[in-house]
């Protein structure tokens, strides 16, 4: 079932997720659209989040985007007033100062992304949130993975100290399994939809801005999810008895790797594990500056992607 509604504002709306957004001409969405579709929010009870292009709206659009609640997917560089602040690149993550209560979105390729320890780390301090989102996780080799578990080791160590302070940092690749009992996915297609500046529904902004990718619908027409039961957690096979809950299970990489919306690829599978046992690490290291998360456990396992124990489950 539909809860989540995301509004592309324009054609060169931020990217938060893993897709790259190479649309570069702006195309702002029709003031009527704009109102229908905070309309059907509003009719189907979702909750609404607006990505923004980097450049000041219309007065008309910000009264609209006004009159329901939501929240605003900012890029760094016009982040006033944003709930989510998305920087693109190691350096724009280091300028960037997050107010009290936002999330922060770090968008980074592996050649950036293995070095972003002190980058994340000072986000960590201020920032309620911060999620990283690697960018070219499908290109990992053997050697690329043993350099990400090093990148959260490193992390974890920072996100430990600021429990022992006191302080409760949110960092999607190590707190979240820690707090999960079920998988909390992304849900493009399935609880989340997406609205372009076309009029037309996507499954995500990635199947917007892909030179492949196809609409679910529109506002005219309504939702028409072609087989949406491929896009539902108990249609995955793999996923279903996953238990590296935290893991995103994109539906766009998923197309894009093995061209079926409900099965990962090999290196997100890999990376989601790696991340889930560190975060089984970190839960053991915070306990040892006392109680935290009691009768939460993270079992020890013997694989890191779940294909190769298919047979077993």
């Amino acid at each position: 079932m539909t809860q989540y509604l995301v509004i592309l504002l324009d054609d060169t709306s931020v990217s938060f997720c893993h897709y790259a957004n190479g649309r570069r001409e702006r195309r702002l969405m029709p003031i009527e659209t704009l109102k229908a579709g905070i309309l059907y929010g509003m009719k189907e009870n979702l909750n609404i989040q607006f990505a923004y292009p980097a450049y000041e709206l219309p007065k008309e659009y910000a009264e609209a985007i006004e009159t329901i609640d939501h929240a605003k997917i900012k890029p760094a560089a016009t982040a006033d007033g944003a709930d989510v602040v998305v920087a693109d690149g190691l350096e724009e993550a280091k300028r960037i100062e997050p107010k009290a209560g936002a999330a922060c979105v770090v968008r980074l390729a592996k050649g950036e992304l293995f070095g972003c320890a002190d980058a994340v780390g000072r986000l960590l301090e201020t920032a309620a949130r911060v999620n990283i989102v690697t960018t070219d996780v499908e290109t990992f080799s053997a050697g690329d993975f043993e350099e990400y578990k090093k990148l959260l080791a490193a992390l974890a160590v920072k996100v430990e100290g600021l429990y022992a302070n006191g302080k409760t940092p949110q960092l999607n690749l190590l707190t979240d399994r820690m707090m999960l009992d079920k998988m909390n996915n992304c849900g493009a297609g399935d609880t989340a939809i997406t609205l372009a500046p076309d009029g037309n529904f996507y499954a995500c902004p990635a199947f917007y801005a892909a030179a492949d990718g196809f609409a679910v619908g529109s506002l005219r027409g309504g939702l028409d999810v072609k087989n949406a039961q491929l896009y539902r957690l108990d249609h995955a096979p793999l996923c279903r008895t996953c238990d590296a809950y935290q893991c995103r299970r994109c539906v766009w990489l998923n197309r894009k790797t093995t061209l079926e919306v409900n099965t990962p690829g090999h290196e997100q599978c890999v990376a989601a594990h790696l991340e889930r046992n560190a975060s089984r690490s970190l839960l053991a290291a915070i306990r040892k500056h006392g109680t935290f998360l009691p009768g939460r456990e993270i079992k020890e396992i013997d694989y890191l992607d779940p294909f190769d124990v298919r047979k077993e489950w």
